[in-house]
């Protein structure tokens, strides 16, 4: 028997290995991960951080 199944032990019927191959065949195939968030469209971006304070405080209440 040549191809991606190789039995290297044992007498298997043909049987056990029609229901191997079904197993094989029948299980969930690996998910690909999910995406990475993507921040630059998240609304919360926007907001700005609380205003603290103290030196360049001026310069940082202008930014996001």
């Amino acid at each position: 028997m040549s191809g991606f199944l190789r039995i290297v032990r044992g007498n298997a019927t043909a049987e056990e290995i029609a229901a191997l191959v079904a197993v094989l065949t029948a299980r969930p195939q690996a998910t690909p991960a999910p995406p990475a968030p993507q921040t630059w469209r998240n609304p919360a971006r926007a907001m700005r951080k609380p205003l603290v304070p103290g030196k360049s405080a001026w310069r940082n209440s202008a930014l996001p």
